[in-house]
């Protein structure tokens, strides 16, 4: 045999003994487990009770019309804010300044020593430019519910009674331009999530 040959069958003897070895480092105890995860959104949905909170005619300069209205956090989500957005057609805007909002008070978050008033004294053509929060404690102090009103937000399952007091202005003047006139009010509460955190 020669010497080519010879080193041509160590060399191929030398890979296989070496792919041996190699291919035995793979033999080894293997365990597997499989988890099953999940991950679920929750909801944000407040209701307002009744859809309607007024519907008036024949209203003159003076008058004034109190209403009450209910809302409630029917999702599985904390609320934190509800912001409210006041819209009428542009149109109104003359009529909008002779028709105020004296009060609209959250009863729940009102407590003995602080009237919790999410509005007070504006006309709805100031209202246009301003996103209250119906749900906002103004005092900060909740370490007594019955003397400081509840917390701010909404929590899941939970709802608020408010009040408002609307009124037709009469401002001792000529306000006849005001006779047969109307005013479609949209109030709009939009519902805002609680912060994120750590679950």
């Amino acid at each position: 045999m020669s010497l080519k040959k010879k080193l041509g069958l160590g060399i191929a003897s030398a890979a296989l003994g070496i792919s041996l070895v190699g291919g035995g480092t793979f033999a080894y105890f293997n365990d597997v487990e499989t988890t099953n995860n999940t991950f679920a959104a929750g909801e944000l949905d407040l209701a307002v009770n009744p859809t309607t909170i007024i519907d008036v005619s024949n209203i003159k300069p003076g008058d004034w019309m109190n209403r009450s209205f209910t809302l409630k956090n029917d999702g599985s989500l904390d609320i934190s804010k509800v912001l409210l957005t006041t819209n009428f057609p542009d149109t109104s805007n003359e009529f909008a300044k002779h028709i105020r909002v004296n009060f609209l008070k959250n009863e729940d978050k009102n407590g003995l020593f602080n009237p919790s008033n999410v509005i007070t004294h504006k006309t709805l053509y100031e209202l246009k430019t301003m996103t209250p929060d119906a749900v906002d404690n103004l005092s900060r102090l909740v370490f007594n519910e019955f003397l400081f009103g509840e917390e701010d937000g909404l929590k899941s399952g939970d709802s608020d009674e408010l009040h408002v007091q609307f009124q037709f202005v009469d401002n001792g003047q000529d306000q006849n331009e005001f006779q047969n006139a109307s005013l479609a009010l949209t109030w709009k509460f939009d519902a805002k999530q609680t912060a994120g955190q750590s679950r």
